[in-house]
């Protein structure tokens, strides 16, 4: 066995494998770029070596500095975790010729799955089922759309060589098929130095199903189930679980088996994933292998018992597997949430900064760790008061739980987004949240067109409807009322001027364009019992329970009977007296007053905000790529103005009316902030 290992990753991937590298007593080191000397992986590891710049290209995808690292920290093998070179043949080959074990599959076998369409080829020799296309590149986009025509409109034009989402576009006729295949083949030329697209039938309600599989040295392979990954946005996986509801045995055991197969074909040792898209008849058709650890890795791990990570290490230190087919459990249900650093409110834009709070929900599975325990894991490489850097995927947390079944696992799942805590940026979770509860989400029924279609319009906060409103009024009284018992408990207060808390409060709900809702309170308090309290709202009685300080974002306690987890601060940048608080995925702004005060309240004047029409605005932090225009310029509604790139992602930004460009504030190269001003109209 090893006794030192590279990690040549960062952020989450690297911090999970080093969990398991340090359960099995093997030392690990760390390779990072300027931009992440402070990152918890750097700390997490026994060594840590500096092998370039902010940007990847020039750090981690960079193969000498990495081989360079491992031979001068005497590491034996090198993790390569998911994305950069995970599923680069030639660092693989490179590894195996400077004589460092790379602790994933053979370079032929990452070389014969890494071509999307030579790997198609190969898996129809193999017997796998595949997708009707045209598996030969592609080089005008003329001949784009004469081969999507010919197979029959929708199709998917994919890079050869990409993955992630990028280089991937769907068609619904000549036009799109025109321009998907220009943008297609730039993408695949910026993220891989491969701009080979080519073109298959796009099959309709589809799910995206993939089967793990392990195989060693020795020629043996397994398969640990199926992972349901239909949940996407953009053919961005959002939510994981596995099992997967749609699928029947005899389906999950027939894709297995032509997994196993493909797998053996080219004789594949390690951890890897076939793709499926599956049908809604069940009908099932090969997509892609990818030849390294996937992100989703844990909810398989979560019921069957295995590290996965462990498995790669054994393997890779020539191994055989410790079980077969035959002993490979199907234990409970997992899910798995990807928390990203952006804005779901605002159309998903990327947020880098400060992490001024992060803390996750109390675990009770952790990393590595091959327990069979039903409860909640966090894989992150981030920590309170770090940085979220521009340069790297938008991914911060994956938020792991196991339950008994489906309907435990949905549970777990809601509550442990309501403990997490993230501020400084904006993240994903109250979308997760909505989707989370959505009925058709909850019931099973879903594909991969599911965010597009119930989402057409965006992510708005209307989109997470509580099904208590009452509940988060009866929160804030609680904790407000808290705030005014400490008050009047201080001494030395003049009579006739100190604090009184009383009992009748009223809960004014902050909301869009002064349209505030107004809820009536009574509060009665136990005596002897702090932190005690029964609520009347409209009749109904909220009795809550709770030890949480009034300094605590995340508030837990008991609300009739059940307990609860929710998140409570004082002070908001729009109005610095209002509590926000926030429950199942819905967040609201209050005011708690007295009745009287409520009155005068509501006679306040409406101020509406500043006209910004005449701007565009940075949605986002980022680096500004292009200005498409110039001063004079007359530009129409839906032209593009400029392009800012962050988190490895261009967003284009378009004009959102007609007008003539009065002046050019932000210039190409520059970094912005949040609504920095980049054009001014007229």
């Amino acid at each position: 066995m090893f006794t030192k290992i590279l990690i040549a990753n960062r952020g989450e991937i690297a911090c999970r494998v080093i969990a398991t590298a340090q359960k099995m007593g093997i030392k690990t080191v760390a390779v990072y770029s300027q931009a992440d000397k402070e990152a918890r992986h750097v700390q997490l590891a026994d060594e840590a070596v500096l092998i370039g710049p902010a940007a990847s290209r020039e750090s981690y995808l960079v193969a000498d500095n990495i081989i360079a690292a491992a031979k001068a920290t005497g590491a034996q093998a090198i993790h390569p975790g998911y994305g950069f070179l995970s599923e680069n043949a030639q660092f693989s080959q490179r590894c195996e010729d400077e004589g460092i074990v790379f602790i994933g599959p053979r370079h032929f076998s990452i070389a014969a799955m890494g071509d999307k369409i030579e790997s198609k080829k190969l898996a129809s020799a193999a017997g796998v089922n595949c997708i009707p296309g045209v598996n030969d590149a592609l080089e005008t986009p003329e001949k784009a759309v004469e081969v999507a025509k010919a197979i029959g409109y929708p199709v998917m034009i994919k890079a050869s060589a990409g993955g992630g989402g990028k280089g991937l576009r769907v068609a619904y006729n000549d036009k799109e098929a025109f321009e998907g295949f220009t943008s297609c083949r730039n993408e695949a030329r910026n993220s891989f130095g491969d701009d080979r697209v080519f073109i298959e039938k796009f099959v309709e309600e589809p799910r995206h199903i993939e089967i793990q599989v392990l195989g060693d040295s020795h020629g043996n392979v397994i398969y640990l189930h199926e992972r349901e990954c239909s949940i996407q946005r953009r053919h961005q996986k959002v939510i994981e679980e596995a099992p997967s509801a749609f699928i029947s045995d005899t389906t999950r055991k027939a894709m297995g088996e032509q997994a196993v197969r493909l797998a053996k074909a080219v004789k594949y040792q390690s951890a890897g994933t076939v793709e499926f898209v599956v049908g809604k008849d069940q009908s099932f058709y090969f997509l892609e292998m990818n030849t390294r650890l996937q992100v989703e890795h844990p909810v398989t791990e979560a019921i069957t018992g295995l590290d996965l990570v462990e498995m790669m290490i054994r393997v890779a230190a020539g191994e055989k597997l410790p079980i077969a087919q035959k002993d490979v459990q199907r234990n409970g249900w997992a899910i798995e949430c990807r928390i990203n650093a952006e804005d779901p409110f605002r159309n998903f834009l990327p947020s880098t900064g400060r992490l001024v709070r992060f803390q996750t929900p109390t675990q009770t599975m952790f990393q590595g760790n091959t327990a069979d325990l039903f409860g909640v894991r966090v894989d992150t490489g981030v920590q309170d008061g770090g940085e979220i850097p521009m340069f790297y995927d938008s991914m911060i947390a994956k938020l792991i739980v196991h339950g008994k079944d489906r309907k435990d696992a949905i549970a777990k799942m809601r509550e442990a987004l309501n403990g997490f805590v993230i501020r400084g940026i904006s993240s994903n979770i109250p979308f997760q949240a909505a989707l989370l509860a959505h009925p058709r989400f909850v019931s099973g029924d879903f594909n991969t067109g599911f965010i597009a279609e119930q989402y057409s319009q965006g992510f708005r906060a209307e989109d997470v409807p509580h099904e208590d409103p009452n509940f988060l009024a009866a929160l804030a009284a609680f904790v407000r009322r808290k705030s005014r018992q400490r008050a009047a408990n201080l001494s030395g207060q003049l009579p006739g001027y100190d604090v009184q808390v009383g009992q009748d409060y009223t809960v004014v709900e902050l909301g869009q364009a002064g349209k505030n809702r107004y809820v009536q309170v009574h509060l009665h308090e136990f005596v002897g019992k702090p932190g005690v309290a029964q609520i009347v709202i409209e009749g109904q009685i909220y009795a809550i329970e709770s030890n949480s300080r009034l300094n605590d974002i995340r508030i837990e306690g008991i609300c009739n009977g059940k307990p609860f987890t929710a998140q409570m601060e004082r002070g908001t940048l729009k109005n610095p007296l209002a509590l926000q608080v926030q429950h199942n995925g819905t967040r609201i702004q209050a005011l708690v007053m007295s009745p009287r005060m409520a009155q005068l309240h509501q006679l306040m004047p409406f101020k509406a905000p500043a006209d910004l029409s005449r701007y565009v605005l940075s949605p986002m932090p980022g680096l500004l790529v292009d200005v498409a225009v110039a001063v004079g310029q007359k530009v129409q509604a839906g032209e593009r103005v400029a392009v800012i790139e962050a988190m490895k992602m261009e967003n284009v930004i378009f004009a959102a009316q007609d007008g003539v460009v009065k002046k050019v504030v932000a210039s190409q190269g520059e970094s912005l902030t949040v609504d920095q001003m980049i054009v001014e109209f007229e």
